[in-house]
């Protein structure tokens, strides 16, 4: 889950032709770079473009780079870019507000080249190594799926925003042991990734789909009606039904999942209370014969 290394893009915030001409002309080669001569362009280029990093300048009509920096700020897409304020201010006053504001740093004109280039590549590798941070910290490493912490993070949040015609989904791998004890750790790894792929690639959007155990997963969804989850997550499990997975001995194994469904009603306190209701139904589905899907 590690970003890939392509060319970074810079956005350029600056209504002076000639300081716009110079970063060009310094970052050019090594970079994508983006122009935008005033605040509210800048931040409609934000918003419709990934823009990794802004050199921002203070000094500009109708909306200068302090209240750009927190506009960038309130906003979830770029609350996180690096910012580089990059004017010919250099009193205190100015400098704290920079930060203030939310910026991560502040470089004087005329500046040094190599002094800039410096902290660029400074706050893209410090934005890289949070990313990456937070790739591990919120997807399983086996599957690339949410992991468990990351799960019940947006799970608990989705449903403190609507829990109406909201769904969960617990999913178990029936007789996992078995397939562990018969042909090694190896190939029961291969059927948890290869479940978690044939799940994601049929899941709805707006939906969440997380491991939470060694062979169990989890869903949490929005539909419109009780039939309509049975009938998609009936699909998901007549799919894995028909997967095939090769062992390290080149033996052909199937297996089946349960899966346990619960709705979100009035009586519903929290997330845990609607998961717990889901794994009951899982747990009814595995007693009464496996690879079958019950409503709670």
């Amino acid at each position: 889950m590690v970003k890939d290394t392509k060319t970074k893009n810079i956005l350029v915030v600056d209504d002076t032709e000639t300081n716009i001409d110079v970063l060009l002309e310094l970052l050019g080669n090594d970079y994508e770079i983006l122009v935008a001569t005033d605040g509210i362009t800048a931040l409609e280029i934000l918003q419709e473009e990934e823009i990794d990093l802004v050199l921002l300048d203070i000094m500009m009509p109708i909306m200068d780079g302090f209240e750009v920096c927190q506009k960038m700020r309130q906003n979830p897409k770029t609350r996180d870019t690096p910012i580089i304020f990059i004017t010919a201010k250099s009193d205190e006053s100015s400098i704290e507000k920079a930060y203030t504001s939310g910026g991560n740093d502040y470089v004087t004109k005329p500046f040094k080249a190599v002094e800039l280039l410096a902290r660029i590549q400074t706050q893209l590798k410090v934005r890289e190594l949070i990313y990456n941070l937070e790739q591990l910290a919120s997807f399983d490493a086996m599957t690339g799926i949410y992991n468990r912490r990351k799960f019940f993070e947006l799970a608990i949040e989705i449903f403190n925003t609507s829990k109406e015609n909201l769904f969960a989904v617990m999913i178990d791998i029936d007789n996992f042991k078995l397939v562990n004890d018969t042909y090694g750790h190896p190939t029961g790894d291969k059927v948890i990734k290869i479940l978690a792929k044939s799940i994601s690639e049929n899941l709805c959007e707006n939906t969440i789909f997380g491991r939470i155990g060694g062979e169990e997963f989890a869903i949490l969804c929005h539909q419109e009606t009780r039939e309509i989850v049975q009938q998609k997550i009936e699909q998901l499990r007549q799919n894995v039904e028909d997967l095939e997975v090769l062992s390290n001995n080149n033996n052909v194994i199937k297996f089946t999942i349960s899966e346990g469904i619960a709705q979100a009603d009035f009586d519903t306190k929290n997330i845990d209370m609607l998961l717990k209701n889901a794994d009951e139904a899982l747990y009814k589905a595995k007693e009464s014969g496996r690879n079958k899907v019950i409503f709670h």
